[in-house]
């Protein structure tokens, strides 16, 4: 049985071992069966304890079972699926559903077999069709292997001739600076470039040697004569230097790399490079020369036409761009200033020249009839002074100024020659500039911007401060090394001695305050105005003619004399160390001499007679040191004052420190007392006014003028000269505290001396046969706030301190009202006290016999005592209505709320 289901188990394929687990099953039942034989009955206990379960409807296996239809079958989740079934009921079970599956598969095959056959009868001939399919693969193949072949010959090339470059590479990088083949291509294009440039410059070999190398060159590019019907411009010639220059500045750059290598070969060569240098540098010479003859003087028989000019200048321009790629700055500037300026000078600045008539310069454009030539005067710049330093100008232009290269040209700004030899020497001048040298530096300053020249450096201009110095500047200055130089050195050679009046002091003070310097700083400001950029201003500026030029005018001494008059006036009107008072018109708005004279110094610094640019920084040194002696004026005549009065004014003076403490005093003032009073009231007060004007005065000045004139001292605030004049005139406002306080507490000493009547208020009122309730305030009430009115002029004509009423009135009167109210309430606390004392007493006597009995006297008491009460809230509301027309803010003050709790407070007892 055993080897007969083993037989069977591997005839049929089971792969879910379905005949092992019946085989198991059949063996643990019999294994049961046995057991309970033998007596074993602990399996069943629990069978037989309870009522059984209803079992499940038998559903039969089917494709829609659920455990049958998962891709993973898990055959405990089906056995337990199965339960309630014995194995051998569902090995039949599952043996019927087998023979089922099976069945369904027969009857598919059987619906398919008809198409089954004829499948094999479909390709019976798809062997040939394939083989013919497989014929042009062959051919296909070996096409694809040729190309092969070809791409990996390809690529073995390029790898082989990539290791050579990497070898090369290798082999390169083993030389410092160049290898040998790197220096004798070098050496060769050094050797090429003297030969071509030899050949440019027309310059023979050293068997030829060729006298005139500019004349060949000029033959080769057709010379401009009269003869040639076909005449060449001069454009052509210069445009010939230029590319000459060009390769001259490659040969060097060259030479320079060579010699760098220690070559043997430059050094044989170095006296063609220099005979080139030299050749290239005197055709530039003549070309400079002939072109600016053929500008300045034209054909000789007449002017040249403005096509004719233009191409001139147009030649001009590419030579000065040839001389700034060479570096030759200094070469072309020489040539111009002996052919242009030089000529122009000799004629017209000598010994005479301010004594005889000038003939006027024409232009080369005429000029336009409608348009007149602006005038510069000498008080051209500035609102009162003759100028103010140097700022950016941007010169206007004309149309009737047509320049020579098509541009706009500016117009110069001619000077008032009205009576003035000198100005109409200088206007001149500047037409010249405008006519013959305008063009010239308009366009070296185009080549200065435009030029980015590698081998020659120029100088960057510092953005931060655009007027610093240049030292040795490279590039073109045309203003400052060709016009000014040669004007400055004859106007201190031929006419120096009536400009500058050197060695005269008298006539150069004269000169300088009058005419001459004026003058000549509005040429010089003229003078700038024509030139075309800022930088070249800066230039000029900096030039070191024009430092000599303005040393020669003798600043330093000319400050020292208005030093002297300016200062000496001054302390003669500070010799006196007391403050008087002065109502003339002429000081005003001052109040005393000596701080005029303190305005009058400071603003004779900074007027059109006295102040020079150059100076400002000493002006301004002289203003500050003014303004502190004043302080220091004005403190030593407060400390005569305080000195004078601390013995016959102990009270007063011991409470200057705190303002608005009243000083106790008598009734009984004297009218010495008094007398000095109204003289420190008036000394403080002036003291106060002219320390206000004072600085109102000298702000203004600084905002309308001196802000104008001096220079900004940057962004550190130890420079700023706005801070240190603020710090100047705030040592000098510090005293007005001091000043203020010495003055309210004499007006609260005198206010207080007006309260003391309210102290004889019960005894007047009890003393009074009519015992009606008062009706109007006591008589002394109005006279507690007169002497602040007073002072301020209130309805009493001019006091001290009128002009200070629009500024402390109501400061003053706050002030002097709380003193004054503090005092009242002592007063009034003190007439309290002793009104319960005096009742207290009464009431400790015993009332004598009376035949009409006591009460009359207790009523009388009590009437008294409320018409004190009355009276004194008239008093008190008098008092307040007066502070309030004075400017006192009554209802706020706590000082009076606290007077006013006094008097309206009820008798407790």
């Amino acid at each position: 049985m055993d080897s007969l289901s083993a037989q069977r188990r591997s005839e049929v394929p089971d792969p879910y071992e379905l005949e092992r687990l019946a085989e198991e099953l059949e063996l643990r039942e019999k294994s049961r069966s046995a057991g309970l034989a033998n007596g074993d009955h602990t399996s069943d206990d629990n069978d037989d304890d309870g009522d059984f379960p209803n079992l499940p409807a038998y559903v039969p296996l089917s494709h829609d079972n659920p455990y049958l239809n998962i891709a993973d079958f898990d055959v405990e989740k089906f056995l337990l699926s199965r339960s309630y079934t014995s194995l051998p009921d569902l090995r039949a079970e599952l043996r019927e559903y087998l023979a089922a599956l099976k069945e369904e598969l027969v009857k598919l095959i059987n619906d398919d077999y008809e198409a089954f056959i004829s499948l094999s009868t479909d390709l019976r001939d798809e062997g040939s069709r394939l083989d013919q399919l497989k014929r042009p693969l062959d051919g296909i193949r070996g096409r694809i292997l040729e190309s092969k072949a070809e791409l990996s010959a390809i690529q073995n090339n390029i790898q082989e001739k990539l290791k050579k470059r990497a070898r090369l590479r290798e082999e390169k990088a083993r030389f410092t600076s160049y290898s040998t083949f790197a220096l004798l291509q070098l050496l060769l294009k050094i050797s090429d470039s003297i030969t071509r440039l030899e050949k440019l410059l027309a310059i023979g070999t050293p068997e030829e040697d060729p006298t005139d190398s500019f004349e060949l060159s000029l033959q080769k590019l057709g010379p401009p004569t009269d003869e040639t019907p076909d005449e060449k411009l001069p454009t052509n010639r210069a445009k010939h230097l230029a590319r000459v220059a060009t390769e001259y500045t490659q040969l060097l750059y060259h030479v320079s790399k060579a010699r760098d290598e220690n070559c043997v070969f430059v050094n044989g060569v170095q006296w063609r490079v220099d005979r080139i240098q030299s050749t290239l540098s005197s055709d530039l010479d003549s070309l400079l020369t002939s072109t600016l003859t053929h500008l300045t003087e034209g054909k000789s028989e007449n002017r040249t036409t403005e096509l004719e000019r233009t191409k001139w200048v147009a030649d001009l321009t590419e030579c000065l761009r040839t001389y700034d790629l060479l570096g030759l700055w200094r070469d072309a500037e020489d040539i111009i200033r002996r052919l242009v300026v030089r000529k122009f000078v000799k004629k017209t600045i000598y010994p005479g020249a301010l004594g005889a008539p000038h003939s006027p310069i024409v232009p080369h454009t005429p000029f336009h009839p409608n348009i007149p030539e602006p005038l510069l005067s000498a008080t051209f710049a500035g609102p009162q002074t003759p100028y103010t330093p140097f700022t950016a100008f941007i010169p206007k232009q004309n149309a009737a100024f047509p320049s020579l290269g098509g541009s706009k040209k500016h117009q110069p700004y001619l000077l008032d020659d009205t009576n003035d030899s000198l100005a109409r020497l200088y206007n001149q001048v500047l037409r010249f500039v405008e006519r013959d040298v305008y063009y010239i530096m308009e366009a070296t300053d185009n080549i200065r911007n435009k030029s980015n020249n590698p081998i020659v450096g120029k100088e960057s201009v510092d953005k931060q401060d655009p007027y610093s110095p240049s030292v040795n500047e490279k590039g073109f200055s045309i203003l400052g090394n060709v016009v000014w130089e040669e004007l400055s050195r004859a106007i201190q050679d031929e006419i120096g001695g009536i400009v500058f009046a050197a060695g005269r002091p008298d006539e150069f003070r004269k000169l300088i305050d009058l005419k001459h310097y004026e003058t000549t700083q509005a040429f010089i400001r003229s003078l700038e105005l024509l030139a075309p950029s800022l930088q070249a201003v800066t230039s000029f500026r900096s030039h070191e003619s024009y430092s000599i030029f303005e040393k020669r005018w003798q600043l330093p001494v000319y400050f020292q004399l208005r030093w002297k008059e300016i200062v000496g006036k001054l302390e003669e009107s500070l010799a006196r160390s007391k403050l008087e008072v002065s109502h003339s018109k002429d000081i005003q708005p001052f109040t005393t001499h000596q701080a005029s004279a303190v305005w009058i110094a400071i603003s004779a610094c900074w007027s059109s007679q006295v102040f020079i640019p150059e100076l400002c920084p000493r002006f301004w040194k002289l203003t500050l040191q003014i303004l502190s002696r004043y302080r220091t004026w004005l403190s030593s005549c407060l400390d005569v004052i305080d000195s004078r009065t601390a013995d016959q004014k102990n009270a007063a003076t011991s409470s200057l420190g705190r303002p608005g403490t009243p000083v106790s005093g008598g009734a009984d003032a004297s009218p010495d007392n008094s007398v000095a009073d109204d003289t420190l009231l008036r000394q403080y007060s002036a003291a106060i006014v002219d320390v206000l004007a004072m600085d109102s005065a000298v702000h203004t000045l600084w905002d309308q003028e001196i802000s104008l004139i001096l220079p900004d001292g940057g962004e550190s605030e130890d420079t700023r000269p706005k801070d240190a004049l603020d710090a100047a005139l705030a040592r000098l406002t510090d005293t007005i505290p001091a000043l203020s306080t010495w003055i309210i507490a004499i007006l609260t000493r005198r206010c207080s001396d007006a309260l003391v009547p309210v102290k004889s208020i019960p005894a007047q009122l009890r003393a009074m046969s009519s015992k009606r309730m008062p009706s109007e305030a006591s008589h002394f009430v109005a006279g507690v706030l007169r002497p602040l009115k007073q002072y301020f002029g209130i309805g009493a004509g001019d006091g001290s301190g009128a002009q200070l009423k629009k500024r402390f009135l109501s400061d003053f009167s706050t002030d002097v009202f709380n003193a004054v109210t503090t005092k009242y309430i002592n007063y009034l606390s003190g007439m309290k006290k002793t009104e319960e004392s005096l009742k207290r007493l009464k009431k400790g006597k015993k009332p004598a016999f009376s035949l009409f009995g006591g009460s009359s006297n207790a009523n009388d008491e009590n009437k008294d005592e409320e018409r004190i009460r009355a009276q004194m809230i008239l008093d008190v509301e008098a008092f307040g209505k007066d502070a309030r027309g004075l400017g006192v803010d009554v209802e706020h003050n706590s000082h009076f709320k606290a007077l006013k709790e006094v008097v309206y407070a009820n008798d407790t007892e």
